[in-house]
């Protein structure tokens, strides 16, 4: 039987190669001869680059299998800094998972955030915003979420010099010293009483951030932000919760039109609600610039920072390239930033010392040591290093962006002997790092005398300590929101003895977001520590 088939596909093959020959003329025939070549020729060649590609080509990382069309997406939960961790445990400290169309790498080591933040910094410095970013970044015409080119360096050089540069900060100390002098007063007036910490450090934040963005020409006082209205934080909290939020649109390109969760819908809403704000300060100014004649003009004693951006908008023949929408996504990033982490902080920082009453103690006998009955002032700062040590603690046991914000890299490229294929979304996962037991003595323990050993800083530099990020993305925010962070904190403990009311349930578990926040927001009650009353005044 098989002798037979065998003999039959021998017969068609002499078919076929006769057929292939009855050529007419020369030219046919040379055809055929050089067809007959290359086509055996290519496959070997092919067959060659494919070997060789699987022998010399890195494999990607490991990672789970997932389904068809969606991926892995059905298995992640919510917290996923706690699943990615979990993930890192089964397969090391770099993995990879398909989400819907798009690759995803997740880094878990020093090592490995070093390559992508230090060898790599170039390579991965693009971001692949979600679609909620983009609509709130006007198009990711800010520094955020805009890739690394020529206009996210002009706009993150503004930011440097005309912003949080030493001289401006300086410059604006007194908004700090009024805004923080006007939340003591504030605390003072609800002795005794239930106080939202997020809220009252988020009212300070936004009207210090606010003052120096657009208060500065107007009152020099600092206390030009109620423009920006009461209902502000809830849109900040929706901007920030939908920033997180995963949405399908984000994963299957092809139905992102169709918005099935109506995410983008939503954050348009929010959009529409700041512009109204930024329209109205921008046109604002450019009205009483407009109006203003050269002695009106010298009654300023310095611009803020909308004013210089108008300034630099007029500059036709500069280098920087700027015009209302960028403008105002630059405005969006610093009101964003500056506010809601900071403000977050303060929550997570008063959180660990009500449930570390030792700490409490030295916090408070490092204030009295330092301040003595006197009102905080920035120069004291300097001096509160353990007060200092407890903010470091708090951001490593509660890091407010648990995965950063992704990189993306421009080409293919190798972390950790895995191939990163152009286009991948890559997260370094930091909650892992400050929570990893190879690298701090009982992680799990709130322990602030850790940080009074050697230098620490929010520079980036020590892998072991990365609650910024590092490299070229690092957030640029730093120097004013240590700043404010510390002086709130200082102030709050100083002026006031603070305890849980005893009917709130108190506990330390976070939700996760694009900034992680206390799940329960805390309560806390105030009584006056000072004896000089006034001293709240």
């Amino acid at each position: 039987m098989i002798p037979e088939i065998g003999y039959k596909i021998f017969l068609t093959m002499n078919t076929l190669l006769l057929w292939w020959w009855e050529v007419d003329n020369e030219l046919d025939k040379l055809a055929c001869t050089v067809l007959t070549i290359s086509v055996p020729t290519l496959l070997l060649l092919w067959y060659k680059w494919i070997t060789y590609s699987r022998k010399h080509i890195p494999p990607f990382p490991p990672g789970p299998y997932g389904l068809p069309v969606v991926g892995y997406l059905p298995f992640l939960g919510s917290n996923l800094h706690e699943r990615f961790t979990e993930m890192a445990h089964r397969y090391g400290p770099i993995f990879s998972l398909r989400l819907g169309r798009k690759l995803h790498v997740v880094v878990n080591s020093i090592d490995l955030v070093k390559v992508v933040t230090r060898d790599l910094d170039q390579t991965m410095a693009n971001r692949s915003p979600p679609l909620t970013a983009l609509t709130i970044s006007y198009g990711g015409n800010g520094v955020v979420w805009s890739n690394s080119n020529t206009h996210w360096r002009n706009m993150r050089k503004i930011l440097a010099t005309q912003l949080l540069s030493n001289t401006n900060l300086k410059d604006c100390q007194g908004f700090r010293t009024y805004e923080v002098r006007r939340l003591v007063k504030e605390v003072y007036s609800k002795l005794g009483t239930k106080i939202n910490i997020n809220e009252i450090a988020f009212k300070t934040e936004v009207d210090v951030v606010t003052s120096i963005l657009w208060g500065c020409s107007k009152s020099g006082e600092g206390n030009d932000s109620s423009s920006i209205g009461g209902g502000f934080r809830e849109v900040e909290f929706k901007i920030v919760k939908l920033l997180g939020a995963p949405n399908i649109s984000d994963f299957l390109p092809v139905v992102s039109r169709f918005d099935l969760q109506g995410r983008q819908r939503e954050m348009q809403r929010q959009l529409e609600y700041v512009d109204r704000i930024f329209q109205s300060i921008i046109q604002g100014r450019i009205e009483t610039n407009s109006r203003k004649n050269e002695g009106e003009a010298e009654e300023d004693r310095r611009k803020d920072f909308v004013q210089i951006l108008l300034e630099l908008m007029e500059q036709k023949d500069g280098s920087i390239s700027l015009d209302i929408i960028k403008i105002k996504a630059l405005l969006m990033d610093i009101v964003l930033a500056a506010t809601d982490t900071t403000s977050t902080m303060v929550e997570w920082v008063i959180s660990e010392i009500l449930n570390n009453p030792g700490v409490m103690r030295k916090v408070q006998d490092e204030l009295t040591d330092v301040i003595g009955m006197n009102v905080v002032q920035e120069s004291h700062l300097p001096k509160l290093t353990y007060l200092d040590a407890v903010i470091k603690e708090t951001f490593r046991v509660h890091t407010p962006v648990p995965l950063l914000v992704h990189r993306y890299p421009d080409e293919s490229c190798t972390v950790g002997g895995y191939t990163i294929p152009k286009g991948t979304i890559v997260y370094m996962n930091v909650w892992a790092i400050h929570r990893d037991p190879k690298i701090w003595t009982n992680p799990l323990e709130f322990m602030p005398e850790r940080f009074l050993i050697d230098k620490w800083d929010y520079n980036g530099n020590n892998f072991k300590f990365l609650p910024f990020g590092s490299g070229r993305r690092i957030c640029p925010g730093i120097p004013l929101g240590e700043k404010m962070l510390m002086y709130i904190l200082a102030s709050l403990l100083h002026s006031f003895d603070w305890r849980l009311p005893e009917d709130e349930e108190f506990e330390l578990s976070d939700e996760f977001g694009i900034v992680t926040k206390k799940r329960k927001p805390l309560i806390a009650i105030p009584s006056q520590r000072q004896s000089d009353a006034s001293l709240y005044f």
